[in-house]
């Protein structure tokens, strides 16, 4: 199980939002890669990067605080947020991101994610977000008819590296991961599946650590760690031993 620190990009500064709403951004970090070089000098082996202005204007917005932090850290970065054609991925994978999510796209034109996974086989991820089981659009601001484990059957053999699932009613708001609905939706794919939206402390580490969430690669977790209601060596500590 790997667990994700999330930076969230919001006018070149690291936030998190309640509810995926850009007007209840809390700022953490106006310094983006020194919050990545902690996350780093903490033992975590992932980093996960989401381009909120980017998310909602369909275009990378945050780039330049994207290339501070992959400057500034060795480990491998999952970009997601406003990448929305091929020249863009192979942009960002020339410049060092690990992997890419697309997360609207995958939605708007899963062709595109088809022929993305062609290319870059091993670096592409689908970020699959949804508000009452429905898959939610263009920074969340638009929810569709769609199922989010119709979404992702869609892609369960073109060779999507994972699959990030959020909750976005329980983003941010630190009432605890949806581990039925996670597992739902890694059941329904042979695809791994990562975690995300509302993980609040020690007691969702000590679950995602149980047999039936063996299935899942991992879980990301933002507003928990900036607020210190993970204990980081002991969640660390616990994943190494779970392994």
């Amino acid at each position: 199980m790997i667990l994700f620190p999330a930076i969230d990009l919001k006018d070149g500064q690291c936030v998190r939002l309640k509810l995926g709403d850009m007007a209840r951004a809390t700022v953490f970090n106006d310094d983006p890669a020194a919050q990545a070089k902690s996350f780093e000098d903490q033992g975590f082996a992932w980093l996960h990067l989401v381009d909120l202005n980017g998310a909602f204007e369909g275009r990378p917005v945050n780039a330049e605080a994207v290339e501070a932090i992959l400057e500034a850290v060795k480990l491998p970065v999952q970009l997601g947020g406003g990448i929305r054609n091929l020249g863009q991925i192979e942009s960002w994978l020339g410049k060092g991101i690990r992997r890419v999510i697309l997360g609207t796209v995958a939605l708007r034109d899963p062709a595109l994610v088809r022929e993305a996974c062609r290319l870059f086989p091993g670096h592409i991820a689908v970020g699959i977000d949804a508000k009452g089981g429905r898959v939610a659009v263009e920074g969340w601001a638009e929810t569709s008819d769609l199922t989010a484990v119709a979404l992702a059957r869609q892609f369960a053999d073109v060779g999507v590296s994972a699959i990030i699932f959020t909750d976005i009613d329980r983003d941010g708001v630190l009432q605890g991961l949806n581990i039925d609905s996670t597992l739902e939706l890694a059941r329904s794919v042979p695809v791994p599946v990562i975690a995300s939206g509302g993980l609040a402390s020690m007691d969702d580490i000590q679950r995602l650590l149980q047999p039936d969430c063996r299935i899942l690669e991992g879980a990301i977790s933002g507003r928990a760690l900036y607020d210190g209601r993970i204990d980081v060596p002991q969640a660390l500590r616990l994943i190494r031993e779970a392994r």
